[in-house]
């Protein structure tokens, strides 16, 4: 039970990150995962992959509501979404059965690095400039590969890698935002399905999962990350959310040096 609660809490603080400054909650799911799995004795060897199923599968609530809520505001360019998704289903069955290969420890030292780039992204707050127009339908397929894979073997919704290469082919701010919300469903359908498939037949998993999905953990965090995002989105109009932000970036980057440093020293 009491591993529920912090579950539930980690759900909190996702949500209010991701109301309050739009940051995608993988980005703070899955290292507080690491380490609660790794209280309650879970072995490292599945470990990682677990956070990362875990991760993929709570996202799948708030990635319908935040995809509706864009939708109602004409935000979703779905004259793209067919290709971009259709991407994102093939790269993501690459990126699954290839980070079902690859150990914890390699995984946990990729997402250190992925880390670093958000945090410095956060802390900066660079994005890409219109440099070209939308590409053509194998392009676009081509992107959207690249984005669910990347999104398997970090267990996030791809907003870090769909917003700006949308804003880089000249997509307006809310638009690429709005597009991105709306992939981020089928990156976590997809995605926890495929880690659900894969992880059948692996007998260390702990009772209560469904293939790499451990189910107290994505219930715990349904329960609250929706409330709480509605929440930090209401008083982000009462913050100053660049100062936030800077925080959160730096509390990002030490999470990714501890990664580094406990993975490679």
């Amino acid at each position: 039970m009491e591993y529920l609660l912090i579950y539930m809490g980690i759900g909190a603080l996702a949500g209010v990150f991701a109301g309050l400054l739009g940051v995608g909650g993988g980005a703070v799911t899955v290292p507080l995962l690491l380490w609660v799995f790794a209280v309650q004795g879970i072995s490292a060897e599945i470990a990682t992959h677990m956070a990362l199923a875990t991760s993929l599968a709570a996202m799948i609530v708030t990635s319908m509501s935040s995809a509706l809520a864009h939708s109602a505001k004409n935000a979703v360019l779905w004259n793209i979404f067919p290709f971009l998704a259709g991407g994102v289903i093939l790269g993501s069955v690459f990126g699954v059965v290839t980070a079902v290969q690859i150990s914890g420890a390699i995984l946990q030292i990729a997402f250190g690095c992925f880390l670093t780039y958000v945090a410095l992204q956060t802390i900066i707050g660079f994005s890409a400039k219109a440099s070209r127009s939308i590409p053509g339908k194998p392009g676009l397929v081509g992107a959207g590969s690249v984005i669910g894979c990347v999104s398997m073997y970090f267990g996030i919704g791809g907003g870090s890698l769909t917003v700006p290469f949308l804003s880089y082919c000249g997509v307006p701010p809310g638009k690429a935002v709005g597009t991105s919300a709306a992939l981020g469903l089928p990156i976590a359908l997809w995605g926890t399905l495929l880690y659900i498939f894969n992880g059948w037949q692996n007998t260390l998993m702990p009772e209560y999962s469904l293939g790499f999905v451990y189910g107290p953990a994505a219930a715990g965090i349904v329960l609250t990350s929706p409330f709480f995002a509605k929440l930090g989105a209401l008083t982000a109009h009462r913050l100053k959310p660049d100062h936030l932000r800077k925080v959160f970036g730096l509390v990002l980057m030490v999470i990714a040096v501890e990664l580094l440093w406990n993975n490679l020293v």
